[in-house]
């Protein structure tokens, strides 16, 4: 699966750069490439935002930045996605649908979000990831990497998966390992059969 994910702030993915997702880049299941929507800015100050028309607080991304960082990667078959908290609220299923495609481009707004008319060109799907406004689409842009990256063949083992939270409308059983007693509390007896 190849992600590219369009961003004012490339740096701030550095924690998906471990663990699971970072091996999985490394063993090339995943590739997984930052833009950086500034690199298309044609202001000799790199600028890519600007005040909203009708007024209001905040600053807007301009389109032409947005739209330019997106054709640089854009490939017919891609699902491409804006960040928002305006979006549908992200789901497992959802997610499960997003692992089934080949190429996802991520966009993250910032600020007071991005200029409409690009949004509608592009049309994206938009997608949330709670009923909440963070500063940015990059974590949420981090959320759905994690989530949906861990259904790629080969990324964690098919029983990892097969038996888990969100699955067939339930959530997941506790969990228990050594030592058997931990502070007076004892694995219940029935796994210790096991």
């Amino acid at each position: 699966m190849k992600i590219d994910i369009l961003t004012l702030f490339p740096e701030g993915f550095e924690p998906i750069k471990q663990s699971i997702i970072g091996r999985a880049v490394e063993s090339k299941k995943i590739d997984i490439n930052l833009i950086n929507i500034r690199d298309f800015s044609k202001d000799k100050h790199k600028k890519v935002d600007d005040t909203p028309y009708g007024g209001g607080a905040g600053m807007v991304i301009k389109p032409d930045v947005v739209y330019d960082s997106y054709k640089s990667v854009y490939e017919p078959d891609a699902k491409v996605i804006y960040l928002t908290p305006q979006g549908k609220t992200l789901n497992q299923k959802k997610v499960q649908e997003l692992s089934e495609y080949k190429h996802l481009i991520l966009i993250c707004g910032h600020y007071e979000g991005i200029d409409q008319r690009v949004i509608d060109e592009i049309a994206p799907e938009e997608i949330s990831i709670g009923d909440y406004v963070l500063t940015g689409g990059e974590l949420p842009a981090m959320v759905i990497i994690d989530a949906v990256t861990r259904y790629v063949e080969g990324v964690l083992n098919k029983e990892s998966i097969k038996e888990e939270s969100f699955n067939n409308n339930l959530l997941e059983y506790p969990q228990y390992t050594r030592p058997e007693i931990f502070l007076g509390r004892k694995v219940p007896e029935v796994l210790m059969s096991r």
